[in-house]
């Protein structure tokens, strides 16, 4: 067997797919540190987002194209996408597709000729919307890239097991990003591939690992993990897909990350520094202000509403926000409210957060909640002067029905980002989030 085949289904998850293509062609790669084609349719963009005083900005994602055809025609298709953004600041959220600096041409080549991704598209339009534009990206590296609309009806799940079976069949290598995907766990229950590599797709891989270590059914960290019907029924997937992404006997299976993680014994854990986004884009231009980072934990069902856009009016005021950059999760109907209500203006990226930062402008203070980007924008922005900041979540801020793990998971994200400054409430009813 020969090749490599990569399974991406977010935009995080193909640029960490270019980041181990880049560790992969320059050589060795850096061992961490062991811690405690786009479909025919057009994609629209969620309803834009304003507020009184506080401009608006949206990211309508299209873009169109045609994949490859049936089997393994990986090597055509094309992407394209486009998106607007008003107010000050927000073009650096919404430009074109940005042009690769100079001077590391040809890193890639050799990876390239041998590695091909595949995009099993999901249906929201945000995410389609910017897999098209790292999907332009991938190719202007000199990747073959194909669009598989592995969701698109009745019939999706046959043709697309029909036509990736050859080319599964095939590889050597699988890199896939979400382990917790049931697409992914049933292609590798279907196609056990001799060497597996997990990038990193959100904190999920933190999970991840800890439950490959224990030996723990794999149940994404914000479910309570209850085997309803569904779960019953694919539970002979999930166990298998299990075994097929540990280690053992003819089998390697690789972490590729940039977050602390605990994996079990034999796993090879392989260290993302975000060297492909600094060597391609940037340093960027920064503002002086501070911009606060989106996230999805209310709808999710993490964190009570209310309760959030209260503290993200406490942090704009704190710091002297002015931005708000969305995560492509969030519901129009919040950032709505996020506009009007904390005054901010809402930018929504067209590409993942760390290349947005990377390309500028960005705030020189960057403020998040707990998510990934406390860990990877320390990284990608390396250099560059600019400061992370992580804001604790309250115990008083979840949701009576969030999982009983949220509390601790999220304690463990925010703790574990050695690279942010961490945030806390000064006293009790304090109006002001300090570092802590």
């Amino acid at each position: 067997m020969t090749g490599r085949l990569a399974f991406v289904e977010s935009p995080v998850q193909l640029l960490n797919v270019l980041e181990w293509a880049h560790a992969r062609g320059r050589g060795p790669v850096p061992t961490a540190a062991p811690a405690p084609a786009p479909g025919p349719d057009a994609a629209a963009a969620p309803a834009p987002v304003s507020g009184p005083g506080a401009g608006s900005s949206s990211g309508p994602a299209s873009g169109a194209g045609t994949g490859s055809g049936p089997g393994a025609g990986f090597g055509s298709g094309t992407a394209s996408g486009s998106g607007t953004a008003s107010g000050p600041g927000a073009a650096s959220a919404t430009d074109p597709a940005p042009a690769p600096a100079s001077g590391a041409a040809d890193d890639l080549k050799d990876v390239a000729d041998d590695l091909k991704i595949v995009v099993l598209s999901p249906t929201d339009p945000m995410s389609r919307g910017q897999l098209r534009r790292m999907a332009q990206l991938a190719r202007d590296e000199g990747f073959a890239v194909h669009w598989q609309e592995a969701r698109a009806g009745r019939g999706a799940l046959v043709r697309t097991l029909r036509e990736l079976g050859g080319p599964l069949r095939a590889a050597d290598r699988v890199i896939v990003g979400d382990p917790f995907s049931r697409y992914v766990q049933l292609l590798l229950t279907l196609f056990g591939p001799r060497h597996v590599t997990v990038v990193d797709d959100g904190t999920a891989t933190m999970e991840f690992a800890a439950q490959l270590a224990g030996g723990e059914r794999l149940v994404r960290w914000h479910r309570k993990g209850d085997l309803g019907p569904r779960e019953l029924v694919l539970a002979p997937v999930t166990s298998m897909a299990r075994r097929r992404l540990a280690p053992g006997p003819g089998r390697t299976v690789e972490i590729f990350t940039s977050l602390p993680v605990q994996a079990p014994p034999g796993t090879e854990v392989t260290a993302n520094s975000y060297a492909w986004t600094r060597d391609r884009f940037g340093p960027p231009a920064l503002t002086g202000g501070a911009d606060l980072v989106g996230t999805s934990l209310v709808e999710t069902g993490v964190v009570d509403a209310d309760q959030y856009l209260r503290v993200v009016g406490r942090l704009a005021r704190a710091h002297g926000a002015t931005r708000y950059f969305a995560h492509r999760r969030e519901s129009p109907e919040k950032l709505h409210r996020v506009a009007v209500e904390a005054g901010l203006q809402v930018v929504r990226p067209d590409l993942p957060l760390e290349l947005i930062a990377r390309r500028g402008p960005i705030g020189s203070t960057v403020v998040s909640f707990p998510s990934t980007v406390v860990h990877t924008l320390p990284l990608a922005l390396a250099g560059t002067g600019v400061k992370v900041a992580v804001c604790e979540i309250e115990p008083e801020w979840l949701r009576a029905t969030a999982s009983p793990r949220a509390q601790g998971f999220l304690a463990g994200v925010a703790g574990t980002a050695s690279g942010a400054d961490r945030l806390a409430p000064r006293g009790p009813g304090a109006d002001r989030l300090e570092f802590g």
